[in-house]
């Protein structure tokens, strides 16, 4: 995984996502999910291109299922775009990186 890429986990879900000073897009997955796997690389050349504005994490929902729950996370991957510690976008599945891209522009960067 990438350097840029930071995994998440319950325990330090809050202080490191809700608090963030930058807005955060966090990958759900499991290592069992196929699409999460076709998912990852977009995830990480997104991290690399936005490196210095957003914080890009991953959690592992099989080995973290409360912050899952918590957001009603039902099916994976699905991604949360966070800012200022709300939820300001979801996008469930497998997309392009010019779909995400442009999540992040409008929701993250705006």
């Amino acid at each position: 995984m990438s350097a840029k890429v930071i995994t998440i986990s319950d325990a330090e879900f809050e202080q490191t996502v809700l608090k963030s000073d930058k807005p955060v897009m966090l990958d759900f997955w499991a290592e069992w999910c196929q699409p999460c796997k076709m998912l990852s690389p977009t995830v990480e050349e997104l991290a690399g291109d936005f490196e210095d504005q957003i914080l890009v994490g991953k959690l592992n929902v099989d080995d973290n299922p409360n912050t899952a729950t918590t957001y009603g996370i039902r099916g994976i991957p699905t991604l949360l775009f966070i800012k200022g510690g709300q939820v300001v976008q979801q996008v469930v599945g497998v997309k392009s990186k010019a779909e995400i891209k442009k999540v992040i522009e409008e929701n993250l960067l705006a």
